[in-house]
């Protein structure tokens, strides 16, 4: 057998593996796991432990009153709950809204450094053990911060990440069909992560840390949260999943928006393989690199690479070595590919097919990858992000006023 067939049918594998096949290993495993063992009842603390909200708002004149009420409707005893918002760097009327409660902890300073710096500043006022990051346009559940909290009873839980929902309402169903689809993927695969051992990597709308186990990514990294919390697994810590602790904010309001958006995390995505390098090494990480590997690695940079290649060595395959096998996996691919193109050309006609818009929405993500790498090789990601725009809400009386 020559060296093309291998190549061919290994990148096939790795290809369903990191797609599919990851999630339903651990799901397989986890099932029979449970057959074998006895869940122990979790122990909750007697009385519920101080905790700080550190919210990063830059701008948020139109989502943060929203903002504000939500956070003052969370369910947490009076006193153990504080609430910190960073504005620095904004220059519209967000900060005198957010003034105007005496709740609240207001940081600003005028100078904008970016997200990550505005959030290490917050830290050095921080007082209580545990933190909770979540982003200005977000809206958490009411019980969110209980049962963040809550694991906090394990001392082997160093942070607890939270699940992203996709609010429905955007008028671009490519936006909320696909994103809202990844991700409920994710949040699936998050809570498969967990049950096998840790989440890999927390996503910024809400996660949790020790506050003792806080380390600064540094001024000029990407993917902060996801850097937070992977080093804090370096150190031998859970990041755990919970499910009952969600934030929820609308898709980006077109496909430019969420390209953006795509873009700039991609970039981060390469720089954070480089910063956690010595994750790559399974023999010093056995189940934390497994996982690493299995979800972020070969999803951000080996799938791009294998999707053209594989298609190119089954036209190749096929045509100097005819085989039913090469000709049913061709007229899959290009079914995929020519899925992906019709409803490429349906969103631009403003036709809704939601079936051809994941196809589309894959490969979106993917073409993302590419170019997010390139920026990463040029060093023109700044951290200092445009934000994605998304749905706007409907304005909403000032509570403050209300008093």
């Amino acid at each position: 057998m020559s060296l093309i067939p291998i190549v061919f049918f290994i990148s096939l594998f790795l290809l369903f593996y990191s797609y599919l096949g990851y999630g339903i290993l651990l799901a397989v495993f986890l099932k029979i796991r449970k057959v074998f063992s006895t869940r122990k009842k979790t122990p909750e603390f007697p009385v519920l432990p101080p905790v700080t909200l550190i919210i990063a708002a830059y701008n948020e004149e139109d989502f943060i009153l929203r903002k504000i009420k939500n956070t003052l409707e969370l369910d947490y005893p009076e006193g153990m709950l504080t609430v910190m918002f960073v504005t620095d760097g904004s220059t519209d009327g967000t900060m005198d809204i957010i003034s105007r409660y005496p709740s609240l902890t207001l940081l600003h300073q005028d100078g904008r450094s970016g997200k990550v710096a505005a959030m290490h500043r917050a830290i050095g006022f921080v007082k209580t053990p545990y933190m909770i990051f979540s982003d200005a346009n977000t809206f958490l559940n009411p019980a969110s911060v209980r049962n963040i909290v809550r694991h906090y009873i394990d001392p082997s839980v160093g942070g607890v990440a939270g699940e992203k929902k996709i609010m429905a309402g955007t008028d671009d169903v490519l936006t909320s069909t696909g994103e809202g689809l990844y991700w409920k993927y994710e949040s699936w695969l998050k809570r498969m992560d967990s049950e096998f051992y840790t989440v890999v990597g927390a996503a910024g709308e809400l996660f949790s840390v020790r506050t003792d186990l806080y380390e600064s990514p540094g001024s000029n990294v990407l993917l902060d949260d996801f850097i937070i919390s992977m080093r804090i697994c370096q150190k031998g810590y859970r990041i755990v999943y919970e499910p009952q602790a969600f934030a929820m904010e609308t898709a980006s309001s077109n496909i430019k928006e969420e390209e953006k958006r795509k873009i700039r995390i991609s970039a981060g995505a390469f720089q954070s393989i480089q910063m956690l390098s010595p994750l790559l090494n399974i023999f010093r990480f056995p189940r934390l690199s497994f996982q690493y590997i299995s979800h972020r690695v070969l999803r951000w940079a080996v799938c791009p690479l294998l999707l053209p290649l594989a298609l190119l060595l089954n036209i190749w395959l096929q045509y100097s070595r005819p085989h039913p096998v090469y000709a049913i996996l061709l007229v899959a691919q290009l079914a995929f590919y020519l899925a992906a193109f019709a409803g490429f050309l349906l969103y631009k006609r403003k036709i809704k097919v939601s079936l051809l818009y994941v196809p589309y929405y894959f490969l979106f993500i993917n073409i993302s990858l590419y170019i997010g790498f390139a920026r990463y090789l040029k060093g023109k990601q700044t951290v200092l992000w445009e934000k994605a725009k998304r749905e706007e809400y409907k304005p909403v009386a000032d509570l403050a006023d209300r008093k």
